[in-house]
């Protein structure tokens, strides 16, 4: 005998649910919410205290369907419930409960959470089962961004699990739009503000479960997936970004063994990433950082690409190699497959950039001596630049000449005189009011 109830035998197993149950009746439709609750409770604690897992899941599905049920009754039970799952003797039946619950709390909204904490149960059986598309698909069913009453580091950590499942599976179309969900402004709200007293009529926000990262725990995670998701189309800069975003975290900052090898890899994909205003912004806001001294080799490596002045791509690759290929051993893994020869595109590109600042027509066997590439090679690269516009050039084949100057049409050669004519203008008047003054000036001294 237990708290006054026999769980021993079926038989007052039995009789001691069926007590229950008319004491449940009773409550429910004297619209008794503690004593519903109570009773409702009670009958699934001797179900688990039985070890009968097929009459708890029973008992579950009937009392949630009982005729005017309570639902604080229904989210008591499902809250009761949940502290049994990791209780279960073995894998299927503790699917077999997850399934019950979540057959109870669907499309029942004071249940939501409930039922979402329930679904990622779910999908992490079924990952670690090697079920990953299975998983995913369990886990995109639930729209978390719509729940008012969970914590908000519960709905990232929620949203951060879905795109993981999902660049597991390969879905990267997917990832991005769940990635979306989340604004990466979250982070860097002050979680040391007092927490606003919600008014009369508000969802009271559920504080977040004890397993659920901190935000910037959470932040970290979410840049390191987002690396992952633009590692897949070699996105450089978007790369860059992430790595920098991680680097900012105070924790990452405070500890060199952390912070060093991100800042390596911020110095390569800023290196790696094409020519245009934002890579050109973040080269030069990386290299005032003071940490960067720390490691002298890539200071010299950003400031070689930052001069325009042509680099030897052999002298490069000779004293960079051996630090390119340690990356593979470091935080983040290797630069990626395509790394080492688009290193290599880089250096070529910034080549052609520094030689069309200097030269404005330069012959393409000249150009080519420069790059140290075959005249084919210069002339398919200097092509692929014009194409992406990341410079003007024309390039005379038949006498094999690359011609760097903007061709200006009529309108724009037509403003240009215009300009120029009111220059002069200005210039004539202002000396024809100088000699005004000066001729006054020398009347008025000659004046006895």
């Amino acid at each position: 005998m237990k708290n006054g109830k026999y769980v021993g035998d079926s038989g007052n197993l039995e009789a001691s649910i069926d007590r229950l149950l008319n004491e449940e009746k009773q409550m429910r439709l004297a619209e008794n919410v503690s004593g519903t609750r109570k009773a409702a409770t009670e009958i699934l604690q001797l179900c688990f205290e039985a070890k009968d897992w097929k009459l708890l899941n029973e008992q579950i599905l009937n009392l949630s369907k009982k005729r005017g049920q309570l639902k604080q009754a229904v989210q008591s039970m499902v809250q009761q419930a949940m502290q049994y799952i990791d209780q279960t003797p073995d894998i299927e039946t503790r699917i077999e409960l997850i399934k019950t619950l979540n057959n109870v709390s669907a499309g029942k909204i004071y249940v939501e959470i409930e039922r979402a904490r329930l679904t990622r149960k779910l999908a992490k059986i079924k990952e670690d089962q090697g079920q990953i598309a299975e998983a995913a698909d369990l886990m995109q069913e639930v729209a978390v961004e719509t729940f008012g009453a969970m914590a908000k580091t519960e709905k990232i950590a929620f949203i951060l699990e879905q795109v993981r499942l999902c660049l597991d599976r390969q879905d990267y179309v997917r990832a991005q739009i769940l990635s979306r969900k989340i604004n990466p402004r979250v982070f860097d709200a002050d979680t040391k503000k007092d927490k606003k007293k919600p008014k009369e009529g508000e969802n009271i926000v559920e504080e977040a479960p004890a397993d659920i990262p901190s935000l910037l725990e959470l932040k970290r995670i979410y840049y390191e997936l987002m690396i992952r998701y633009y590692s897949h189309n070699n996105e450089y800069l978007e790369i860059c970004r992430s790595y920098k975003a991680i680097y900012d975290i105070p924790s990452v900052k405070e500890t060199p063994e952390q912070w060093i090898p991100v800042l390596r890899k911020i110095c390569w994909f800023l290196v790696l990433a094409p020519h245009d205003p934002m890579q050109s912004s973040l080269l030069n806001a990386t290299l005032e950082d003071k940490n960067l001294s720390e490691i002298p080799d890539f200071k010299m490596l950003l400031k070689q690409v930052v001069t325009m002045e042509v680099i030897q791509w052999t002298s490069l690759w000779n004293k960079y190699k051996d630090e390119f290929e340690k990356e593979k051993s470091m935080v983040g893994g290797s630069l990626g497959d395509k790394a080492g020869e688009d290193l290599k595109l880089r250096i070529i590109e910034h080549n052609i950039l520094v030689v069309s600042k200097y030269y404005s027509r330069i012959t393409l066997k000249r150009l080519a001596e420069l790059l140290c590439l075959s005249i084919e090679e210069a002339e398919k690269h200097l092509s692929e630049m014009v194409v992406s516009k990341a410079l003007i050039a024309k390039i005379d084949r038949p006498s094999g000449i690359v011609c760097f100057q903007v061709s200006k049409d009529s309108n724009e050669i037509l403003n240009s005189w215009a300009v120029n004519l009111e220059k002069l203008l200005d210039l004539v008047e202002k000396s024809c009011h100088q000699i005004h003054k000066e001729t006054m000036v020398h009347k008025a001294a000659l004046r006895p």
